[in-house]
């Protein structure tokens, strides 16, 4: 695909289509929370004179996890931090802002668990969201920044997702961009469009869009695609070369009943032959989800997410590897029960993720030779 007809396609994608967020109406919106979690309904602020309300909010937790099959260099049993985050912004006026600080890990199903503080340094550092907001009118803004992505169904950390671990389709999306962001929204309709650096890749190579479209109340989808348009060697632990090379489309639909929410999730990739990047030869993944929380009382509720996806390629020098190994395939079954009291919230997870014709070494265990893995986690903390 030529420059310009990713470039046309992307934008094309957040201006043409129809879909819905289906998001949390939490007391500020960001961080954005899932269904699961609250935040404070009476955040703290403080009156900074001429700048207006400046609200200071957070995340606290930790959280223990065992394993079987833990990979080289992981462990069966830790503790760590999962969040130790503050969170200042200003969302009122003309100019307003987001900053983020503090540490966090990343768990997600599938790959090893990094501790947090080796996360925070190789990833997006102490201030891994950070931008200015411009509204010039009640319809239309633009951000500026470290920005959190457009594209799935799961957020970047633990406290904002039903469940603790991100999905294994988590895995082939980028988390925090740097870059521009223009957003529109008026009654059931939002279109945002992005030019930013994919998957953290200082590269200012990747358009992004999303449209979503609240059909009623209770429904919503969601339509996101994005990709690259100028390919990059550039690799690291938060850049995939492979997936910062490819495209990336979603298609999320969101039911809200009662105390029930479901949430069915398609994703596509395609990471194509890319020979200055080391790509050889093209490669590709299809997976589906569906996650679902039922609240059994206003602090108790049940989320289960089952996902499965399906990788494409050869088994050759060159070939990208998007799973574990070419043509591999992987399925998850998760439940986490969460309880939350005011600012206190605790959970628990269990979690089983298959492995299907995995190239050798690629897989579990520290010679890469398993096909299964098994996690039992707790988190705990407050939000305030």
């Amino acid at each position: 695909m030529t420059k310009t007809k990713l470039l046309l396609c992307a934008t094309g994608v957040a201006l043409a289509c129809a879909g819905a967020q289906g998001a949390r109406a939490d007391p500020l919106g960001i961080p954005a929370m899932g269904a699961s979690l609250s935040a404070d309904p009476n955040p703290t602020n403080v009156d900074a004179g001429p700048f207006g309300k400046i609200y200071v909010t957070g995340a606290v937790s930790g959280l223990a996890l065992t394993q079987d099959h833990a990979a080289f260099g992981d462990v069966d049993t830790r503790a760590d931090i999962s969040n130790a985050e503050l969170f200042v912004q200003k969302t009122d006026g003309p100019v307003q802002f987001f900053l983020q600080v503090g540490a966090y890990s990343l768990p997600s199903l599938g790959t090893p668990y990094f501790k947090a503080s080796q996360i925070t340094r190789d990833t997006y550092g102490v201030a891994p969201q950070a931008f200015l907001k411009f509204v010039p009118s009640a319809s239309f803004n633009i951000i500026v920044g470290k920005l959190p992505t457009l594209i799935g169904a799961e957020s970047t950390f633990t406290f904002e997702n039903l469940n603790i671990e991100r999905g294994l389709l988590w895995n082939q999306e980028p988390a925090v961009s740097r870059g521009v962001q223009g957003s529109y929204s008026k009654g059931p309709l939002t279109v945002s469009v992005s030019l930013n650096d994919g998957f953290y890749s200082n590269r200012y190579n990747w358009v992004s869009g999303l449209v979503s479209y609240a059909f009623t109340p209770r429904d919503s989808l969601t339509l996101v695609g994005g990709g690259n348009f100028d390919h990059s060697s550039q690799s690291s632990f938060a850049t995939p070369i492979a997936q910062n090379n490819g495209e990336i489309f979603n298609a999320i639909f969101t039911h809200n009943a009662g105390p029930l929410t479901i949430i069915p999730y398609f994703q596509y990739t395609r990471v194509p032959a890319t020979p200055s990047a080391g790509i050889v030869h093209q490669a590709s993944t299809t997976g589906g989800a569906i996650l679902a929380k039922y609240s059994v009382t206003p602090k108790f509720n049940v989320v289960v997410r089952g996902e499965y996806i399906s990788s494409t390629g050869k088994n050759v020098l060159g070939a990208p590897s998007l799973l574990y190994g070419a043509g591999s395939q992987a399925w998850s079954l998760t439940v986490t029960p969460t309880y939350q009291f005011k600012v206190f919230f605790l959970r628990a997870e269990l979690s089983y993720t298959r492995i299907e014709s995995a190239t050798p070494g690629f897989a579990f265990g520290p010679f890469g030779q398993a096909d299964s893995q098994t996690r039992g986690l707790i988190e705990t903390g407050v939000l305030f």
